[in-house]
């Protein structure tokens, strides 16, 4: 057993197993710190946030250690000389008492100021020239903070065992080089796995949003960050918050103030409609004839939404739509929360755990019950994470679907397939109170771009690689309303359909370029033909947040970067988005700015082009702010 113990493999557990106990001492100390304003934990709290504070302290631990566990495990005997262990001692204590101790002790001082984590932001991106002169007064006043440090720091030292020797069980020769090798081929992997926080298909490297997943709460999921996670998963992000003051603060709320008053009056109200919004990947505008006629008009086959291009033809159509970005990740806050995404997508950011009050969020506080739908895993792709930041209190994940349905219709590479997914989603939301909120995301229409077996032959190939999906997705659709058409909760809803974002695959030459391929699907059906006309100006996925409450009566003041599209008739009408460049699409022109926010192209020289590309700055200005601020709500 004693020599068991003293194996590589044994001592450098011991060594990461200490590790885990200090960042959980740190992050004790920052709780007691700062409970006033992280508040109370309860005892249902304390297991969820342990999982998370788990995860984000493995991503910190091989950020800052993964250098260690290859000193420790390299397959060679030159780990066995005392300059190599002295060498792999100095290392594992003074990286980590600069990464791991002095940062996430700094952060207990740190957030009780700034109510952020420490990232990158305050590392590379520090404007002060009395930088160390403010870490030295901050260092005599919390100096028994200093006095801990120096004996976490002890403890490593102490508690790294330097005085065992290492007794591999390995033999001399080739089983030596063989197994030390596979072990630490073991690590790496291990150690990949940490970094992202999983290793499935569907496992996007984990960002600070992620500690949403573990808490509803956006201070608490703080609690649950450490650091060096925060510094090094920001880093690169920082250059992305710097913005130029155009106007003064008197001024820009004038010009343009993402701060809504409820109107005297409105168009139409449904208020106490059910509302579920369909977030349809890659589901650009070219996929349907009711949209982009002049595409097909050569072609055999007319389109590959046609169920969708009839439910258009029965419901609100926004024939202009175009999406505020060209990933996955920034739909979500574009549509939920009409915040868009510019140079760094919003939910990267640290600053997007700030106060927001977000659709979902205002619906639950008007007695909505609020749900997320998505067939991939749970914690997958960072979709749930934002979904529970924005206000929604329920995840269903492809665990949910298998727990009902077994594990027979995952699609082998994001999820479960859509058509059967969508039916669950019906099964739920029939026993779900109303009024309720739901959003789901579709998977199907995403590469590799494959249906399922049963409706490979029966489907149009199309003329790009994702047709057939995309003609899965519209059958998937029919099919889900054929079953649960005559329900009385589904003739009390509000369907939205939108499109994440165009495909990757495009067919038409002018969805190529810019603002083609931008365009997308989007539309609101109501089953007793409530909403119904056109809306042909042009419009962007952060107006459906606006235009939903409007729909619904709502009375109060709330924070948006869109137009209520029925109601807000002197709002901007454009789409805004960042591409190496600051992009706004109108009527008459494209706005461009660079990264100082200054104008690219001329525009002519008139006043009314003037006003339109001031209130362009003072759109990115406001967001920037608000970016600063921590706060998108309409109380700042």
């Amino acid at each position: 057993m004693k020599r068991l113990l003293h194996t590589p493999v044994a001592l450098l557990v011991w060594r990461i197993v200490l590790l885990y106990a200090v960042l959980m001492l740190c992050r004790a100390l920052f709780w007691l710190y700062n409970a006033q304003l992280l508040g109370a934990l309860t005892w249902s709290e304390a297991w969820p946030l342990l999982c998370g504070a788990l995860k984000f302290d493995t991503a910190s631990i091989v950020y800052a250690d993964g250098v260690f566990v290859l000193l420790s495990l390299v397959p060679l005997h030159v780990r066995e000389r005392r300059w190599w262990r002295n060498l792999c001692f100095g290392y594992y204590v003074a990286v980590n008492a600069v990464m791991v101790v002095a940062a996430n002790l700094a952060d207990t001082i740190y957030f009780h100021y700034a109510q952020k984590r420490f990232t990158a932001d305050e590392l590379f991106f520090a404007d002060n020239d009395n930088s160390l002169q403010l870490v030295g007064k901050f260092m005599a006043e919390n100096w028994y903070l200093v006095l801990l440090w120096a004996a976490l720091v002890a403890l490593l030292a102490w508690g790294y065992r330097r005085k065992a020797r290492e007794e591999s069980l390995l033999r001399r020769g080739w089983p030596y080089y063989v197994g030390s090798t596979a072990i630490l081929a073991l690590a790496a992997g291990l150690c990949i796995a940490g970094a992202r926080g999983g290793m499935t298909r569907m496992t996007r490297p984990i960002t600070l949003s992620n500690a949403m997943l573990y808490t509803s709460d956006g201070l608490k999921a703080n609690l649950i960050l450490s650091n060096p996670f925060c510094i090094l998963r920001t880093a690169g992000n920082g250059g992305g918050t710097k913005y130029v003051k155009h106007f003064s603060d008197e001024e820009l709320p004038r010009l343009f103030t993402p701060v809504h008053e409820a109107p005297d009056s409105v168009a139409l109200n449904l208020a106490g409609r059910n509302v579920v919004i369909f977030i349809m990947e890659s589901m650009s505008a070219e996929h349907s004839a009711e949209l982009c006629p002049e595409v097909y008009a050569e072609t055999t086959v007319k389109g590959f939404t046609p169920f969708l291009d009839s439910l258009m033809r029965e419901g609100l159509t926004f024939r202009r739509m175009y999406a505020n970005g060209t990933r996955s990740i920034q739909a979500m806050p574009s549509v939920l929360g009409s915040i868009p995404s510019f140079r760094t997508p919003f939910v990267l950011m640290p600053q997007s755990l700030g106060a927001s009050r977000q659709l979902p969020a205002i619906l639950a506080d008007k007695g909505y019950a609020t749900a997320f739908f998505c067939g991939s895993e749970s914690g997958s792709m960072g979709f749930g994470a934002y979904a529970r930041s924005a206000g929604i209190e329920r995840l269903v994940s492809r665990e949910d679907y298998e727990a009902h349905h077994g594990k027979g219709d995952f699609d082998g590479y994001w999820g479960i397939w859509d058509e059967p997914f969508l039916q669950f989603m019906g099964e739920e939301l029939e026993t779900m109170p109303e009024p309720f909120f739901a959003t789901l995301f579709t998977l199907s229409a995403h590469h590799p771009f494959v249906v399922p077996d049963q409706y490979a032959a029966t489907l149009p190939d199309g003329y790009t690689k994702i047709h057939k999906g995309v003609a899965y997705d519209d059958q998937a659709f029919r099919r889900f309303f054929e079953r649960f058409g005559a329900e009385e909760w589904f003739r009390r809803t509000i369907f939205v359909f939108v499109a994440d974002h165009v495909s990757s695959e495009k067919f038409a030459p002018q969805t190529r370029t810019y603002p083609g391929n931008m365009h997308i699907i989007g539309f609101m059906y109501t089953p007793d033909s409530a909403l119904r006309g056109e809306v042909n100006e042009i419009t962007q996925q952060l107006d459906l947040m606006p235009t939903l409450l409007g729909l619904l009566g709502n009375r109060e003041r709330y924070f948006a970067f869109g137009r209520d599209l029925l109601n807000e008739p002197l709002r901007p009408q454009w789409s805004v988005s960042y591409d190496s460049e600051f992009r706004a699409l109108t009527d008459s022109a494209t706005l461009r700015l660079d990264d100082t926010t200054r104008a690219i192209a001329p525009l002519q020289a008139d006043s009314a082009a003037t006003a339109q590309q001031q209130r362009f700055q003072a759109l990115v200005q406001q967001y920037y702010t608000r970016i600063e601020r921590k706060n998108f709500t309409a109380d700042d």
